[in-house]
């Protein structure tokens, strides 16, 4: 786990808190964000037979994980610290969190291949928006659900338990357990259970 001076522990606290803060010139967010990135470097540039070095540096980038993780080559994350994975979590290639508020998987997640987790929002005007401001909103995705590749998942949502998330889709609003949801924006296609 890594650790954080009491100076870095406001500023992420502030950021974290869902209240607009200073995202472009903040520059406690953006060494940290920077030594994030050098991890998530280091990370794909392991050769994939390394193992167990992977596995090791992926639990020093993310901020919890069960014992059973495999996150394939590239991975991208802003942050690290605010991602929790539980048991058995499998992503494939090319997975992208910003979380710049807590990202939460469950156990047994299945991700596919170019799937994105966005936890910033930005202003509709131009004004605040070139000023640098933003806030976060969370994401939760339940226990055994499955989403298949290329899909977006946007600030604030839940996924329930059991859910299965079909392929290119955009999830822009909650989606309840023991569902198939698709499309953009995914809705509900039909309940499993």
């Amino acid at each position: 786990m890594r650790q954080f001076t009491e100076i870095q522990r406001r500023e992420l606290e502030k950021m974290m808190s869902g209240d607009p803060y200073d995202a472009a010139s903040n520059t406690v967010l953006l060494d940290i964000l920077q030594e994030t990135q050098e991890m998530c470097r280091d990370y794909n540039n392991i050769r994939p037979s390394r193992q167990e070095e992977k596995d090791a540096l992926i639990k020093r980038i993310l901020g919890k994980t069960g014992e059973r993780v495999k996150i394939i080559q590239p991975f991208f994350c802003d942050y690290g610290f605010n991602i929790e994975v539980g048991e058995d979590f499998f992503a494939n290639t090319n997975m992208v969190i910003l979380d710049e508020a807590r990202v939460t998987f469950g156990n047994h997640v299945f991700i596919g291949p170019n799937c994105a987790f966005y936890t910033p929002c930005h202003p509709l005007d131009a004004e605040s928006r070139n000023a640098g401001k933003q806030w976060s909103l969370p994401i939760t995705v339940g226990n055994n659900v499955w989403l298949g590749g290329n899909v977006t998942v946007c600030p604030g949502v839940t996924i329930g338990d059991g859910a299965v998330i079909g392929a290119g889709s955009v999830v822009t609003h909650d989606i309840p357990a023991g569902v198939l949801a698709a499309g953009n924006p995914c809705r509900v296609i039909k309940k499993m259970f």
